[in-house]
């Protein structure tokens, strides 16, 4: 008997890039059968009855369990992409506002998008005790006033709740009376430095709340991670949350493939431009009729990539498609967005190219592919990705592949990507700078005093006696702490995505407008004057900066280079908190100081990286304490031949490849991290590889790297022992922000130092 198979609308195109050996893997992931079961009894009869009117007879098996975990205490839901996250604290709330006709509730999105679109969901349940309203920086302010009476669900931001709610409580006293539930949606997105300055908004919601008299659940839902019960306790401060993991919805078959562009300069060993391999991609799939997604780091990219597919299918004689093709990134307005949304739920569009501003929860119906262009920074933010394939029951998931060295080490290893882990999302909302920062405000809000442990932790006592020693606070007589000066607005002057509270502004002459800020102890290496700044997607070159003004002046730019600083690195050990011997060398963990000098730029054009011009600069040294790991090499792992002069390259080498691969063990960016490699450090005396966090203070990613070094270094031995390139590439060891402008550098050497120390450790 014959079997009938169906054809996909990519099978021609997986079988063109088998031949030509772009395909590197090809996997499948098969259909999952869901897990149905009755809705709970005890749901308010109101809820029930919304949920059948919109058809939804049974829920998943997930939501069921949310559903009676959210009813007893602190809940998160860590469960796939499209599995209906949404339902797992829709249902609690509804739940909660019916049988309390005085209950309140605040919803926590990261992205305005996604509170307009939760918005709408709550609305589509038609139960009327729900008077939900969206809260932030774009909500007129005549309305504003009605709000804080009227709604009972309040959608914000951590931004808005930080900046406009918290400091003006007393405006908000009915909303916290009441406050009996905080939903925090896309909580993985809350790591890092941005996670621990949420960690502390949470922990002043939860004392602002207690002033009223409230102690409200928190129910969470993430993205698969490593760690969603620890996640969740670092960011609110709470402990024993119940942890709903078992996906009961049902799965589609997908099938996965990873697509390394060719090689174009066998002896640069170059390849060909990811973006334009991704453009071809999007056009075949789309003359096939397949319904594609394609996320893209940058916004610039994200345009280039939509003009690009636009040309590519009218050169093939689709014309007709390429106005079914749209970009959708942050910077446009909340009109065009919802429009692009619409058009890709309502089938208009086949084509749609976004940064990962729709890698989140925003409901665009499901699609045939998912393309993702370089590795997006964690397993789990490209599997929520690929999660965007599978209408009908089956889709395509690829990975284009870029030159930077943990791309080609997933090309390298396939199936070692399909199954590796996801990662763990890394915090610490004591970090000196930013725990500093938010006591400040939290004491703006009102006094702390030993009742404050229950909400802040106890380590408030320590930070409050720095801010004493500074100015900001005063202890009064009585052991409480109060603002020196009332007449400060001391949340203006945090901003969640930086650790720093020192910045600079950086400011397009040509418009006048401010783009944004830098930390100050950034501001050295990225915005020097002649330095090429990226943001938002596009260029800038930098006219001035000015330390005194705290400002950065920056005009469009248009030029085919880029600049790469070189600078001078000093390390001084501050504090050693741990100490364990592994793989033959003496591995430290602690606190650190940074010192760095900016002493010239490379100008290098894009296209080769060919070296176009050096700049010297006069600049100021800069320091910052932070965490870091850091190991002492002796004779065991020290191999003869690299005495004779290899061992600098070596070194060098060997922290690159190590900072490469770390965020394969920690949910961070290789621009969040520092290294410092010498043949003889003062302190140790010998050999040593530093390895900092590259943020003020530290956030815990260098400390995740210190408890699974031996992991660190073998993923680093197999990233550049198994290159092809002779001496040395971007996809192994050459770094795009080496201060010593990638020299001295030996990849051979470092292969030998990596291996002796896996072979001391075996």
């Amino acid at each position: 008997m014959a079997v009938v198979r169906d054809i996909e609308p990519w099978d021609e195109l997986l079988h063109a890039g088998r031949a030509d050996e772009r395909l590197v893997m090809q996997s499948a992931q098969h259909r999952r059968p869901g897990r149905a079961v009755a809705i709970p009894e005890e749901l308010h009869p109101r809820v029930a009855e919304a949920l059948r009117t919109r058809g939804i007879e049974r829920l998943y098996s997930h939501q069921a369990e949310a559903l009676h975990a959210a009813w007893a205490g602190a809940t998160i839901v860590t469960t796939g992409t499209a599995s209906g996250k949404s339902l797992c604290f829709q249902l609690p709330t509804l739940d909660v506002l019916c049988r309390d006709s005085k209950a309140r509730a605040l919803y926590l999105y990261p992205a305005k998008a996604l509170a307009q679109d939760q918005a709408r969901a709550l609305h589509a349940f038609g139960v009327d005790r729900v008077k939900q309203a969206i809260y932030d920086g774009d909500t007129p302010r005549e309305q504003r006033s009605a709000i804080r009476k009227r709604a009972n669900v309040v959608l914000t931001n951590p931004d808005m709740l930080h900046l406009g709610i918290l400091p003006n409580h007393r405006a908000w006293g009915d909303f916290f009376a009441n406050l009996a539930l905080v939903v925090v949606d896309e909580a993985h997105v809350y790591r890092g430095v941005f996670g621990s300055h949420v960690g502390n908004v949470l922990r002043r919601l939860r004392r602002v709340a207690d002033a009223y008299g409230t102690e409200p659940r928190f129910v969470m839902a993430s993205a698969t991670i490593a760690n969603p019960g620890e996640l969740a306790e670092r960011l609110t401060g709470l402990e024993d949350f119940t942890i709903v993991e078992n996906d009961g919805s049902p799965g589609s078959r997908r099938t996965i493939a990873m697509w390394n562009p060719p090689i174009t300069d066998e002896k640069l060993a170059t390849r060909r431009s990811p973006l334009a391999e991704a453009a071809d991609l999007l056009a075949e799939l789309v003359a096939k009729g397949a319904r594609t997604i394609v996320f893209m780091k940058s916004r610039k990219a994200v345009e280039l990539m939509a003009k690009f597919t636009q040309l590519a299918l009218e050169d093939a004689g689709h014309g007709e498609l390429a106005e079914r093709i749209a970009p959708y990134r942050a910077g446009y307005t909340a009109q065009q967005r919802r429009e692009v949304e619409r058009r890709l739920v309502e089938g208009e569009l086949l084509g749609v190219v976004s940064t990962d501003a729709l890698e989140l929860g925003i409901d665009i119906g499901s699609l045939d592919a998912a393309i993702c262009v370089t590795f997006p920074g964690t397993v789990a933010s490209l599997r929520q990705m690929w999660g965007r394939a599978g209408r009908r029951g089956r889709g395509l998931a690829v990975y284009v592949a870029g030159e930077d060295a943990l791309d080609q080490f997933f090309c390298r290893h396939p199936d070692e990507f399909l199954d590796r882990p996801v990662e763990a999302a890394i915090l610490d909302h004591e970090n000196e700078q930013i725990h500093a920062a938010h006591v400040l405000c939290a004491a703006h809000e009102g006094p702390l005093d030993a009742g404050d442990d229950a909400t802040l932790g106890s380590g408030w006592r320590r930070t409050a006696e720095v801010l004493v020693s500074s100015g900001d606070l005063r202890r009064r007589p009585n052991g409480s702490f109060v603002p020196r000066r009332t007449d400060d607005f001391p949340a203006a002057a945090v901003s969640l995505r930086s650790a720093s509270r020192d910045h600079v502004a950086i400011v397009d002459t040509g418009s006048g407008e401010l783009l944004g800020t830098v930390d100050l102890a950034r501001a050295h290496t990225t915005t020097h004057e002649g330095a090429v700044y990226l943001h938002g997607g596009r260029s800038y070159e930098v006219e001035g900066l000015d330390l005194e003004q705290r400002r950065a002046l920056v005009r469009p730019f248009s030029g085919d280079w880029y600049t790469q600083p070189k600078r001078e690195t000093d390390t001084h050990i501050e504090r050693l908190l741990d100490r364990r011997e592994a793989l033959g060398v003496t591995l430290s963990f602690g606190t650190v100081v940074v010192t760095e000098q900016v002493l010239a730029f490379q100008k290098k054009r894009m296209a080769d990286h060919e070296v176009l011009d050096l700049v010297g600069l006069d600049l100021p040294q800069t320091s910052f304490m932070t965490q870091a790991l850091w190991y002492e090499l002796g004779a065991e792992v020290i191999s003869p031949e690299l005495q004779l002069g290899q061992l600098l390259g070596a070194l060098h080498a060997a922290e690159h490849s190590q900072i490469a691969v770390l965020p394969l063990l920690a949910m961070c960016d290789r621009w969040d991290i520092g290294g410092l490699s010498t043949n003889l450090h003062p302190q140790t005396g010998g050999a040593t590889i530093f390895i900092y966090d590259g943020h003020p203070g530290g956030i815990g990613i260098t400390r995740r790297g210190y408890d699974a070094f031996e992991a660190l270094v073998d993923d680093a031995h197999r990233l550049i022992s198994e290159c092809p390139c002779e001496t040395g590439c971007p996809s192994c060891v050459q770094s795009p922000k080496c201060g010593n402008l990638n020299e001295p550098l030996s990849k051979l050497g470092s292969a030998l130092l990596m291996g002796r120390m896996l072979a001391a450790g075996s």
